[in-house]
Formats: structure tokens, sequence, C-alpha cells
């Protein structure tokens, strides 16, 4: 079995070559068989006419003259054949096979008769002549002697030619066949954990293109390994920060060490940190079953418009103690949606632009739609995002504020849930514009579907 790419690749390439190259050598055999045969009959007829006259002219000087012109034709064979029987045979050079001719085709050459025939793949040719009123017959017949004849040269052409390619591509092959197996070892590598291959080829092919995704496919892979190893931290150090709080607590209230009129304090520490623990149990949990295929879908026509009105106004403690001024822009709009997980949408933005907008700063809301979609726009004037953070905000397990302060704590789950709710509605979610210390503006666009009545 064949597991190397490499040889796989040279074997193809060979059996496609030995294909290639048998099916040159037949159609090339079969178009110019008949060419050259045809050439080679004209000039054997040629031959046999320039055989006939040095013949009657030199025949009161003996055989020389013709044995001379035979010799010096090389690849021919001749015999003369009279009514008494053999009159002259010469053997062209190199070949002792003579010339074999029939009773019945010298009768009908000494009888006037021009006969084709062939022996041993060859042309013999009779031709008839006179000489002193006798009637004689010539057979002549060529033959490669000199071995290059068109079989062999197109068999040695095609030999050398093959073996030439085979070479080269055996070597081009490896060129090929190199950054598949870098590929193969830098994917080993991540396999086993390591993210931080690069391939770095700088070919500009198909093998260049794949190497490049390669090569962005495992930035990705390091990043999300990094988020995904950050949100561990965080809520590692999320868990435990309650639960020490908690255990803490507990212990000294069991030992009797509080006094009574901590006692209240300590135990409202520990209600806050557990219900601080199951919120992050919610969150995890929910993001899991937005990320399943069974999460519930429960979409009803109502008014947008009062749903951002009464998130605002559910959220009055934390903006009012901070002072900052909020602007409404809400037309009157219906959608046909959930209203329960859009309701998390809108506390989960609204909740972070509160959080990090600084005192006496300012938060918006816009509300518009047309006939294909609905938009929500929220802007703050808060710290900003930076374009590094901003391309993973609404990643899972991202944290844009990587402090731990407890003013600004969170799991990194928030913007990931409010992007699959939107997600699930068939919208999309994306900051249209911030800057560290500039604001943010985030906007929602959703579908206005069959059921969606702007009112506006």
């Amino acid at each position: 079995m064949m597991r190397s790419l490499y040889v796989r690749v040279v074997f193809t390439f060979l059996l496609a070559v030995i294909i290639g190259l048998t099916v040159a050598y037949i159609s090339t055999w079969m178009i110019f068989q008949k060419q050259l045969a045809a050439e080679i009959h004209e000039e054997t007829m040629s031959v046999s006419n320039d055989l006939i006259d040095i013949y009657v002219q030199t025949a009161n000087q003996g055989m020389e003259p013709l044995r001379s012109y035979v010799h010096a034709l090389r690849d021919y064979s001749i015999r003369i054949i009279g009514h008494g029987g053999d009159v002259l045979v010469l053997n062209a050079k190199h070949t002792k096979s003579e010339i074999t001719v029939t009773t019945e085709e010298a009768e009908r050459v000494l009888g006037g008769e021009t006969v084709v025939t062939t022996e041993e793949r060859a042309e013999v040719i009779g031709r008839p002549f006179e000489l002193n009123g006798d009637a004689y017959a010539l057979f002549v017949m060529p033959v490669d002697n000199n071995g290059f004849s068109l079989a062999k040269i197109l068999t040695t052409f095609l030999l050398i030619m093959f073996v030439v390619g085979s070479i080269i591509f055996l070597i081009a092959s490896r060129y090929l066949v190199r950054p598949i197996r870098q590929m193969t070892n830098a994917t080993e590598q991540m396999a086993s954990g390591d993210f931080g291959v690069e391939l770095n080829l700088g070919r500009k092919d198909e093998l260049g293109a794949l190497a490049r995704s390669f090569d962005l496919m495992a930035q990705e892979l390091k990043q999300i390994e990094q988020m995904r190893q950050d949100f561990v931290s965080n809520v590692s150090h999320e868990i435990q920060s309650p639960l020490t709080s908690i255990t803490g607590f507990a212990k000294a209230l069991r030992d009797g060490v509080v006094s009574s009129e901590n006692q209240t304090r300590y135990l409202g520490i520990i209600a806050d940190e557990s219900e601080r623990l199951s919120r992050l149990s919610s969150n995890l949990l929910q993001l899991a079953s937005l990320e399943s295929e069974h999460h519930p879908f429960d979409p009803v026509l109502y008014a947008l418009d009062e749903q951002l009105r009464k998130v605002v106004v559910s959220l009055e403690p934390q903006w009012s103690s901070k002072h900052i001024n909020f602007e409404l822009d809400l037309p009157a709009v219906q959608i046909d949606a959930d209203p329960d997980q859009l309701n998390q949408v809108w506390l989960n933005l609204l909740g972070n632009a509160i959080k990090f907008t600084p005192e006496d700063g300012k938060v918006s809301i816009g509300l518009s739609s047309d006939a294909n979609e609905i938009e929500v726009t929220v802007a703050d004037s808060g710290i900003g995002i930076s374009p590094e953070d901003a391309k993973y905000i609404f990643e899972r397990f991202y944290k844009a504020d990587r402090s731990r302060h407890r003013t600004c704590q969170g799991s990194g789950l928030g913007l990931a849930i409010v992007r699959k709710i939107v997600e699930l509605h068939n919208g999309r979610i994306f900051i249209a514009g911030s800057s560290p210390g500039g604001g943010t503006v985030i906007k929602v666009i959703l579908p206005m579907g069959d059921r969606n009545v702007s009112t506006a």
C-alpha cells in the first residue's frame, strides 16, 4: 500500500507517461509507416531502373561495374534470373540472406510483369528487362543493415525522453512535496499543543496560498488557545474569590468570633458572593445551551421601543448613582422576536455601557428601521476599546478589561451570549466605532420579518 504522497505522485506520473508514450508510439508508427513504405517503394523502383541500365550498358564488361554499384548502395540485395536460372546474386553488406523468389514469381517477371512481394517485412520488387533479345528478371530488396529503422528510432527516442523526463520529475516532485511534508510536521506540532508554528514558504502558487491559510489558521488557534487559558484563569479567579470569602466568613461565624453587630453584615457578604457564583454558573450553562441546537426560541410580536425603555428604567440605580445622562431616540417599532432573549441583549449592552462610562458621562440609545431591517445603536462616552480587543470582543472567554478590580468584574461570557442570541435571530452585532478613551458605539441589526411592523 502506497502511504507516501511522493510515491503516489511519482507512480501516477510514470504510469501516465508510459501510457502516453505507448499511445504516441502507436500513433506515430501508424501515421508514418504508410508514408515511409511509399517512399521506400519509390526509391526501390528507382534503384531497379538504375541497375537495369547499368547491367545493359556494361554487359560486355562483365559483372564488376554492377557489383561495384550494388556495394555502393550498401542497403540493397539484388538477384538476376534468366530462363536458365540465376545469372547474378549480390547481397547487401552485412547480410547473408538471399532474396527468395518462387518459380511462379520468376516466370511472371520473365513474362514481362512487374511483381511486388514481401519478404521478412521488406518489399521485394521484380522488374523484367531484355538484353540481346533474351528476357531477364531483376529482383531488388532493400535491407535495413544499419539498424536505424523507424521503429528503432521511435523506440530509442521515446526511451530517452522517458528516462530524462522521469529523472527531472523525480527531482521536481520532491520540490512539490516538500511544503506538504512541512505542513504535515506543522500539523503534528499543533496536534501536540504547539500553536506557534509558521511555514513562511514564500511561494505564490496554490501551495503558497495553502501555506498562508495554514499560518493564519495557526495564528487563530493560538489566539483561541490563549483566550481559553485566559478564560480558565478568569473563571478560576471568579470562583475562587467568592469561595474564599464565603469560607472565611462562614468559619468566623461557626467559631463564634464575630460580634453580634457584624453577623448580619457577614451573612450579607456570604449571600452576595453566592449570587455571584450563581450568575457565573448560569452564564456558562446559558452559553452552552445557546450553542446547542435545542435552545428554546419563542418569537412573539411586541414593541421593541417599549422594551428598551423598560430596560433603561430597570438599570436606573446604576446610571443614576454615576450621574450618567441617558439620551433616547426610540420611535415606535414592533418586532417579531423572543422578548426574553433580546431583553438579555439590551441588559448586557447597556450594563456594559454604564459600567465603563465614568461619572457624569453619557449613554445614548437609537432605534431605526426600514422595510428590511431594524437597527439598535448603543453609544457611550466610556473608556473605549482598543483595535486589538475589538476584533475579539464578541468571542467567548475573551475579556477586554483584564484587570480584576472588583468594580469591573466579568467572566468574558456576556458579549459572547449577546452575539449568539443576535445570531439566533438571524441578525448581526458589531462595533461601529471605538477608541481608547473615546467611547464605544455598538450596532445590532435585526431582520424585519414578515410579522415585523414599523410604526415610526
